[in-house]
């Protein structure tokens, strides 16, 4: 017997007492999990259509929701767990690739966790970030390439090359016009405007009602070269040649063709409702020197103006991958980290390919220092950055300054539900649809990452001040802030940081 019925993954809980029949939990799920019945004149559930993105529970006036996680349907098996039956068994009835999206949920090492921060006591005083002042600007760039001159009167004269200056050292990555909606680009647009900071476009170009905030956007270049023209590169900050994405190394990008609708067509200049593939491989780059050259193209076009980025993603090799990409011309490296999130992505690959940012961040720090190249470039890291003390653990470990993806999208209403890739956000951020767009709205979702990030550069000056810290620049690549515990002597010697106690 052929068994193809999988019991759903959650359970809508209702309290028939305290349910009004007001159809809300109805109008506002888009996955269709609650439907009406008009004969009984009460309210029932779909839990298979479920996603458990909190839309109803949230928005329930009387609190007779909940959303629960089923029970255990198979017998147990430490082995044969019921989410490997389930995904077994939907592949054998589809012979498809299962997709996910955001990070891996699964329970790997979070680094992060298993490293504190040093604090000073008394020979090394801390410092009142309320009372005095605390550096936490950051440039993204090299370093200049000849020494400072001196005019005729005695002024420094300094040339720098092009980089990114930033109010507070985090940035919001990228995510495409096509993967999330109008209204999140917009609220993180908007958002990098008023703080002083940088919003990555992602790989679907860039709609012509944001130009107006080039001077905060990083435009990026992908293998699909979707919505990249001339225009396009003038208008931005700086220019990212994503490489490698850390929720999927080695695969391309798909973005399905119901999702190109009209506006999403004319910014990624491709017909209306093409599925749109970027390839795994840029066509024209197998090489670093093939890299090199599209670098300076990209330098050319825009008279040497705007800093180059170029994405990767983190792999075992990483360091010595940064070490050409360093040598290649490019101004930053951008890394993403495997838990890094996506809209979609093959779960296999998601769950199993790349290295934790942590790991990766240290090697290539730690690989560009031994060269003595290190001032050359850059150097932002995503994946998972949760909070500030994320931000800066990050630092310390060498990095410039992070990105943030899922955070942002966090503040802005996302539950974590993961069906991104399905086009039905009930929060209005991963979607298409005009009725589930028009539910977030940009002037709020703006002033929320506004609060986020500005929450978190608050606690950056704190953690500063309490490592007896008044300047960023003084943090980075400061392992000796750090102390790991619960680490093995492999991984503390690749983190670079000394036991909790040395």
């Amino acid at each position: 017997m052929i068994h193809d019925y999988i019991y759903p993954e959650y359970e809508i809980k209702r309290d028939y007492d305290k349910c009004i029949v007001c159809r809300a939990c109805e109008r506002q799920c888009a996955n269709d999990a609650h439907v009406y019945k008009e004969a009984a004149g009460k309210m029932t559930c779909i839990d298979g259509n479920c996603v458990n993105c909190h839309r109803c529970v949230t928005l329930c006036p009387t609190h007779a929701l909940k959303i629960v996680r089923s029970g255990d349907t198979y017998k147990r098996n430490a082995n044969w767990q019921n989410w490997i039956i389930n995904e077994l068994y939907r592949q054998a009835g589809s012979g498809a690739v299962l997709l996910s999206s955001m990070g891996t949920p699964e329970p790997y090492p979070v680094y992060w966790d298993k490293l504190l921060i040093n604090a000073s006591q008394v020979t090394n005083p801390s410092i009142d970030p309320l009372r005095e002042p605390m550096e936490v600007r950051a440039r993204l760039g090299g370093a200049p390439s000849s020494k400072p001159q001196r005019s005729a009167d005695g002024r420094l004269q300094i040339k720098l090359p092009p980089g990114l200056d930033l109010s507070v050292p985090i940035m919001f990555s990228a995510m495409s016009y096509g993967s999330i909606s109008y209204n999140a680009h917009e609220s993180l647009a908007r958002a990098a405007s008023k703080l002083g900071i940088y919003y990555n476009t992602g790989e679907g170009g860039l709609h012509r009602d944001f130009e107006q905030y080039g001077a905060n956007t990083i435009v990026q270049v992908a293998s699909g070269r979707f919505g990249v023209h001339q225009g396009y590169l003038d208008i931005g900050a700086a220019i990212e040649i994503k490489m490698g994405q850390g929720a999927k190394p080695g695969i391309g990008g798909h973005l399905p063709g119901k999702k190109i609708v009209e506006d999403i067509s004319k910014t990624r200049m491709i017909p209306e409702g093409t599925d749109a593939i970027s390839p795994a491989p840029h066509h024209d780059i197998y090489s670093i020197e093939d890299l090199r050259q599209l670098v300076y193209s990209l330098k050319e076009a825009t008279r040497y103006k705007k800093p180059v980025i170029v994405k990767i993603a983190a792999v075992h090799n990483i360091a010595a991958i940064a070490s050409g990409i360093a040598r290649s011309g490019a101004d930053i490296i951008a890394i993403d980290g495997f838990r890094g999130g996506t809209g979609a992505a093959p779960t296999r690959i998601r769950n199993s390919v790349g290295i934790p940012i942590e790991l990766a961040l240290a090697a290539v720090d730690s690989r560009l220092r031994e060269e003595g190249i290190r001032h050359h470039v850059g150097l932002v890291v995503g994946g998972s950055i949760r909070n500030s003390a994320d931000v800066v653990k990050a630092i310390a470990l060498g990095a410039d300054a992070v990105y943030i993806a899922t955070g942002a999208l966090l503040a802005l209403g996302c539950h974590l539900c993961r069906s991104c890739h399905s086009g039905k956000c009930n929060w209005g951020i991963a979607t298409q649809r005009p009725d589930l767009v028009k539910r977030l709205n940009p002037e709020i979702g703006a002033q929320r990452l506004v609060n986020l990030v500005t929450a978190w550069e608050r606690e950056i000056k704190e953690m500063m001040g309490g490592m007896g810290i008044n300047a960023i620049e003084a943090l980075r690549g400061n392992r000796a802030m750090l102390r790991g515990v619960g680490l093995n002597e492999k991984e503390l010697a690749i983190l670079g940081v000394k036991h909790a106690g040395e």
